[in-house]
């Protein structure tokens, strides 16, 4: 994507991420239960994947991780609001605003194997070069993540790119009246941003992000 941080695309509609630090991989977010392969094949080994940032504590980001974890011995990193979920192995009954997210979260597909996080993240730390950004709504914990020395953006689902830049829909969202307070503490001034779903913004592209920031009342420093 960018200077040290790579996509992994670990399903046509789902990406992870790579981000080479001094002593190997922090890896944001995991996918599916397919998704350890997927990244083994991209990689050639899991063995130099050191940590495990997750941005939020639903399926498709969390179903992979606890085998990840198991043949990596990496560290385990979610924010304190969405380590519970992360625990309990299912998104729960008040972790949706809509009836058709409470569905999804019945079915067995959606749950995943418990995973006991080894540090529970807050706004403002650092994890490696990533900076966090506690962005609720989507989840209570969801996080950004800033790469200071590239000025790259992950923004995990608060932001999706399915051809037009959106917030997603509201039904799969905790509490979708934040979402605009979130995308408001996001900087401006990025030289990339990576989304969980959908293709990277990549230099002069940034300027779509900029436009939904303008567009809901948004756009941080």
């Amino acid at each position: 994507m960018i200077e040290n941080i790579t996509r992994v695309p670990t399903t046509k509609r789902d990406n992870a991420f790579l981000i080479e630090e001094n002593d190997g991989y922090t890896l944001v977010d995991v996918g599916w239960a397919s998704a350890p392969k997927v990244i083994e094949e991209f990689l050639g080994s899991l063995k130099d994947i050191r940590r495990v940032v997750i941005t939020h504590a639903h399926p498709d980001h969390v179903k992979g991780l606890a085998e990840l974890k198991e043949r990596t011995g990496a560290t385990v990193h979610i924010h304190a609001d969405d380590a519970p979920w992360l625990q309990a192995g299912r998104v729960p009954t008040e972790g949706r605003a809509g009836a058709l997210g409470r569905v999804v979260d019945r079915l067995p597909l959606a749950h995943w194997t418990s995973v006991t996080p080894d540090e529970r993240v807050e706004d403002g730390d650092l994890i490696g070069n990533l900076r966090v950004i506690h962005t609720p709504g989507h989840t209570p914990g969801h996080i950004a993540l800033l790469h200071e020395p590239t000025r790259a953006l992950l923004v995990g689902d608060l932001v999706f790119n399915r051809g037009d830049l959106g917030i997603g829909p509201a039904a799969m969202a905790a509490d979708p009246g934040r979402r605009p307070e979130s995308l408001a503490r996001l900087p401006q001034d990025v030289s990339a941003v990576g989304l969980a779903h959908g293709d990277p913004l990549i230099g002069s592209a940034t300027a779509r992000f900029r436009a939904l920031l303008a567009d809901t009342g948004s756009g941080g420093s």
